[in-house]
C-alpha cells in the first residue's frame, strides 16, 4: 500500500529541545501570568507536546515585585501555610508578601497550576523568579517574549 504514513513522535529527555525564555512580569496580573508560564513549562505551546515528559522550556521571570492583583485581592486574599506544630497555622496577605518576598507570590501561583506529583516537582525546577531586573542566567542567552504570542 502506497499511503502517506504519519508517525506520532514522542519527546523524551534526550530529544526535547528546551529553550530559555525571559518574561517581564511588570504590570502583569498574577493569575494570568502564572497560567501562561505554566503552559510554557509544560510545553503545551509546542507541536511535539508529550504529557509525560519534561518537554517545556525554562522560564526566567524578572520584576516579580511589580505584578498586580485585580479587584481587592491585594488585601482580601489569604495565603495559608502550616508549620507542622500544633496551632502552627500561619496566614499572610499578598500585601505582606510583596513587602517581604515578592517572588514567592509567583512561585505559589505557578506551582498551583502545574501537575501534582513527580512531574510537577520536576517542572518547578525549570522556573527562576527574580524580584528585580537582574538575573544570573545571561550565559543561557534567554529570549525575551511577549506572553500574548503563546497559544496553549
Amino acid at each position: 500500500m502506497d499511503a502517506v504514513s504519519y508517525k506520532t513522535s514522542n519527546v523524551n529527555q534526550a530529544t526535547a529541545q528546551k529553550k530559555w525564555i525571559l518574561v517581564d512580569a511588570e504590570n502583569q496580573v498574577v493569575g494570568r501570568l502564572a497560567s501562561q508560564v505554566a503552559v510554557i513549562l509544560l510545553g503545551k505551546h509546542k507541536v511535539d507536546y508529550t504529557p509525560h515528559a519534561d518537554s517545556g522550556d525554562n522560564v526566567i521571570i524578572i520584576n516579580a515585585e511589580k505584578v498586580r492583583f485585580t479587584g481587592n485581592k491585594l488585601n482580601d486574599k489569604v495565603y495559608l501555610r502550616y508549620t507542622g506544630y500544633q496551632g502552627g497555622q500561619r496566614s499572610a496577605s499578598p500585601k505582606e508578601w510583596m513587602a517581604k518576598k515578592p517572588a514567592e507570590i509567583l512561585t505559589w501561583a505557578i506551582h498551583g497550576m502545574l501537575p501534582k506529583g513527580r512531574m510537577g516537582r520536576k517542572l518547578n525546577t525549570n522556573v527562576f523568579i527574580y524580584a528585580g531586573t537582574d538575573h544570573k542566567h545571561d550565559a543561557q542567552q534567554p529570549v525575551k517574549i511577549d506572553l500574548k504570542t503563546i497559544k496553549g
